[in-house]
C-alpha cells in the first residue's frame, strides 16, 4: 500500500516517513509544486493521500479534482492552518479525517493516518458501492455530524444517533458502517418498536429448536448475523424494559443466550442505535434504563432537521427527482424557479422522507419537462389546484368525453357543461369511460393511468352494466373527450 504525503512542509513529511513505514506502508512525498493528479495515475493506486490541504478560509479545491479523479481515494488533512469553512469544505469532499498538526505528535499523526487505510483493496470497494457509502451533507450543520461520524467510523465504540422521524438515521447508521473496518462484514438492522417484546428477544438473540410452541429449528439472532459487522437497533428507545437488561449485558459480555439455549454465544458486534426520541428524557421518566443508556451513548450523534439544514435541500432535489423521473419513465428535466422558492420555504415536519414523497408526486403529476408550483402536494395533502375554465364542455362534447348518446334512456342524463354540481359518481363514470377510450378497451392500462386497481376497474364497469346496461364495447358514439383529459 502506498502514501502520498502531499505537504509543502518537507520536514514535516520526512519526520512522518519513518513511522508509516514501519508499519508497512510505502510513503512517497510530493515536492512542492508538484501534481498529485499526475503522480497518482502515474505510480498509483494510493490508498491514501495525506498532506496541507487546507488554505484557511479557501475551500481546498485540489482535494475537490483529486476525489473527481479517483473516487476510492482515502484522504486525511493534517493542517496548520484549521478553520470552520476549511473542515466543512474538506468533508464536504469526503475527507476521512480533519487533524491539526500543532499539539499532535507523530506518532499520533502515523497512527491516524494508518487507521484511515481501508481493510478493503480499492478494487473489492469498487466492485460493490452500497447505498450508505456517502452522505449529502452541503449544508454546515450536516457536515459538522458527518465529520464526527467520519471519526466514530474507524473506532468499535458505540454510537447512539438522535433526532426526529425522518431524518436520514439508518443512512448515517449505513454510512459509518461503510466507513468502518467492518464494511466488508455484514449490516444487519432491526426495528425494535415493530415486534412485541417476545419476538423481539427470539430476533435479537435468536433461539433452540423447541424452546416454544412453534420453534421447530434452531434460528440464530441478528446478534449472530451480524457477527463481525454492525448491528443497528433502530428506535431502540422503544424496547421493553425487561429486554434492555439483557441487551446490556449482550454489550457488556460479548456473548448473547439464545432463547432455550444452554451456553453463551459469543458475538463480536459493533452497534448502532438510534432513536426519535429525546432518550435523556425517557431515563427521567423511567421508560429506559440509565446503565443502558450510559452504555449507548460513548458516540453521540444528533442529525438536525431538515428545517434546520436549508443547504440540502437543493442536493436532495436533484436526487429525488433524477430518481423518480427514471422510475416512472418520465421526460422530467429539473424543477421551475418558483417551485423550488417554494419548497425552500417549506418547514418538512416529516423531514426527508416528507421531502422525498413530495417530489415522487410531482414527477407523477408534471406534464412537461420542468415540475412546476402546481405538481407540488404538500402539506396535508391538498390536491394542486387546476384551472377549471380550461374545462369547458358542451351537451355534445360532454357525450362523446363519456361515450354516451345525448338521450340515454338509463337514467343517467348527460350534463350539458361540466360545472359544480355535478356528482361525483357522474364525474368518475365519464372519466373512466374516457379513459378507457383513449387507450382503446386497454382495462389494464386504463386502470393505471386512473390510479386504481384492475379489480376496482372492473366493478365499476359490472355496476355500469347492471344499473344502465352500458360497457364500454356496446356505448354509442365512442371516442371524443379531447376536452376531458383521460385518465385524471
Amino acid at each position: 500500500m502506498k502514501i502520498l504525503l502531499w505537504d509543502p512542509d518537507q520536514d514535516y513529511c520526512e519526520r512522518l516517513r519513518p513511522a508509516l513505514e514501519r508499519a508497512g506502508l510505502t510513503v512517497i512525498a510530493l515536492p512542492p509544486g508538484g501534481d498529485p493528479v499526475a503522480v497518482i495515475r502515474r505510480e498509483g493506486p494510493f490508498i491514501l493521500a495525506a498532506g496541507e490541504l487546507d488554505g484557511g478560509d479557501r475551500p481546498p479545491s485540489p482535494l475537490a479534482a483529486m476525489r473527481d479523479a479517483f473516487p476510492e481515494l482515502s484522504v486525511v488533512v493534517l493542517t496548520a492552518t484549521p478553520s470552520v469553512s476549511g473542515a466543512i469544505a474538506a468533508i464536504r469532499a469526503g475527507v476521512v479525517d480533519y487533524l491539526l498538526k500543532r499539539g499532535l505528535s507523530i506518532d499520533d499523526a502515523a497512527a491516524a493516518l494508518i487507521r484511515a487505510v481501508p481493510h478493503r483493496p480499492p478494487a473489492a470497494a469498487a466492485a460493490s458501492p452500497g447505498a450508505g457509502s456517502s452522505l449529502i451533507c452541503r449544508d454546515p450543520a450536516m457536515a459538522r455530524v458527518a465529520l464526527f461520524a467520519r471519526k466514530a467510523a474507524v473506532s468499535d465504540a458505540t454510537v447512539l444517533i438522535q433526532g426526529e422521524s425522518g431524518t436520514g438515521k439508518e443512512v448515517l447508521s449505513r454510512f459509518i458502517h461503510h466507513q468502518s473496518r467492518r464494511a466488508d462484514k455484514p449490516f444487519v438492522a432491526i426495528n425494535c418498536a415493530a415486534l412485541p417484546a417476545n419476538l423481539l428477544e427470539s430476533e435479537l438473540f435468536g433461539h433452540e429448536k423447541g424452546a416454544f410452541t412453534g420453534a421447530f429449528a434452531r434460528k440464530p439472532g441478528k446478534f449472530e448475523l451480524a457477527h463481525g459487522g454492525t448491528l443497528l437497533l433502530d428506535e431502540v428507545s422503544e424496547m421493553d424494559l425487561a429486554l434492555q437488561s439483557k441487551l446490556l449485558r449482550v454489550i457488556q459480555e460479548g456473548e448473547v443466550d439464545r432463547v432455550g439455549g444452554r451456553e453463551p454465544v459469543p458475538v463480536d458486534v459493533r452497534i448502532i442505535a438510534t432513536t426519535n426520541r429525546l432518550i435523556r428524557e425517557e431515563v427521567d421518566a423511567g421508560r429506559f434504563r440509565q446503565d443502558l443508556y450510559f452504555r449507548l451513548n460513548v458516540i453521540p450523534l444528533t442529525i438536525p432537521p431538515l428545517r434546520e439544514r436549508p443547504g440540502d435541500i437543493d442536493p436532495l432535489l436533484e436526487l429525488f427527482i433524477d430518481r423518480y423521473r427514471r422510475r416512472n419513465r418520465k421526460n422530467i428535466g429539473g424543477i421551475s424557479p418558483a417551485a423550488r422558492r417554494r419548497l425552500h420555504a417549506y418547514d418538512y415536519p416529516g423531514n426527508i422522507r416528507e421531502l422525498e414523497n413530495i417530489i415522487e408526486r410531482a414527477v407523477v403529476f408534471a406534464d412537461g419537462t420542468l415540475i412546476e408550483v402546481g405538481d407540488l402536494l404538500m402539506g396535508d395533502g391538498e390536491l394542486p389546484d387546476i384551472d377549471l375554465s380550461a374545462i369547458d364542455l358542451s351537451a355534445a362534447d360532454a357525450d362523446a368525453a363519456s361515450g354516451l348518446p345525448a338521450a340515454n334512456s338509463a337514467g343517467v342524463g348527460a350534463a350539458t357543461e361540466f360545472a359544480a354540481g355535478m356528482p361525483l359518481a357522474e364525474v368518475e363514470r365519464r372519466m373512466i369511460f374516457c379513459t378507457l377510450d383513449a387507450v382503446d378497451n386497454n382495462r389494464t392500462r386504463a386502470a393505471e393511468m386512473l390510479g386504481i386497481s384492475i379489480r376496482t376497474l372492473r366493478n365499476k364497469l359490472k355496476e355500469y352494466r347492471e344499473t344502465c346496461g352500458l360497457t364500454p364495447e356496446n356505448r354509442v358514439g365512442t371516442g371524443g373527450g379531447a376536452d376531458f383529459p383521460a385518465g385524471g
